[in-house]
């Protein structure tokens, strides 16, 4: 029991707001919410890319085994500490992305083959990109971008803007680089011991990367508002009501980085910022009331 204890702990439940968040969006954009057949599909492409993330991380702590016995922190996880044994966290990594894959070929042609592409990647970054710099943040945005990919192919789409894409990998790319930066920080002179990558990395690099994308998102989300047409009201795209929410989700994840010392990892953060959840959930609340109350009514169109 506690070594599958230990295995569901490796595949990283706290990671799996990551798919929830980035799998639906096309559900959501695309104002199939609230019909059953395409959130079923969601939902159940959102599950299977659950299982193949968490094989990714079974097979990542498979690789990094020794360097994580030197983190202060890793070195607590079910392999490095031993309470998952090696074989079994093997056998897993084999297992899981064959049903997994399975599964999804049942579902849909085009999410099997998002997945396949999705650990083939992953793959490749857990023996070699990780290791160059700049394309390491650059694979793990790739990962986010083919979540919204996934939850494109299971339904038909209609008004999803390619400019989400855009978004969705911008700002995985600042979570990503935030989260190298917090890393570098945190760990000081043992930062090479556990990530070799990091002696091709600086702060002010780092922050040079952070400005950078954290400006590119803004804009290109700002972009999309003016974009999209959800309705208008005296001439003014009523999207732009959400952006307050976005400037200030991104004005409070770089407080939690720069002040309060945090962001290495970016699920705990999500998990318990309450201002960060508020205005997340401040930013779902405006956008289902335009996307779906207003046009029941009639206002605004």
């Amino acid at each position: 029991m506690q070594a599958l204890l230990g295995l569901l702990k490796t595949m990283r439940p706290k990671q799996w707001t990551k798919n929830v968040l980035f799998v639906f969006p096309a559900l959501f954009f695309d104002g199939q919410f609230f019909n059953t057949t395409p959130l079923l599909r969601v939902m159940g492409a959102c599950g299977l890319l659950i299982l193949m993330s968490g094989t990714v991380y079974i097979i990542n702590d498979l690789v990094d085994i020794e360097k994580d016995k030197q983190h202060p922190r890793k070195k607590n996880r079910p392999l490095p500490s031993g309470q998952l044994p090696i074989r079994l966290a093997q056998a897993a990594a084999v297992i899981i992305p064959i049903v997994t894959l399975a599964l999804a070929y049942a579902l849909d042609t085009g999410l099997a083959a998002v997945l396949l592409i999705y650990l083939l990647i992953q793959i490749a970054y857990s023996f070699v990109l990780k290791n160059i710099v700049l394309l390491d943040v650059l694979t793990v945005t790739s990962g986010f971008v083919l979540r919204v990919l996934a939850g494109v192919v299971v339904i038909d789409v209609q008004n999803f803007s390619p400019w989400l894409y855009a978004c969705s990998a911008l700002l995985a790319l600042f979570l990503a680089v935030g989260k190298r930066r917090q890393e570098l920080v945190t760990l000081g002179e043992q930062a090479l011991q556990t990530r070799p990558i990091f002696k091709h990395y600086n702060i002010a690099l780092l922050d040079d990367m952070l400005r950078l994308v954290t400006t590119s998102t803004f804009l290109t989300y700002l972009l999309y508002t003016i974009e999209v047409d959800i309705g208008t009201f005296r001439g003014v795209q009523l999207s732009l009501l959400t952006v307050p929410f976005v400037l200030y989700g991104l004005f409070r994840y770089l407080y939690v980085i720069h002040v309060m010392g945090e962001g290495g990892a970016p699920d705990e953060v999500l998990l318990t910022d309450r201002s960060l959840q508020l205005a997340i959930v401040g930013w779902g609340i405006t956008f289902l009331t335009l996307l779906y109350l207003l046009p029941q009514i009639g206002v605004g169109l």
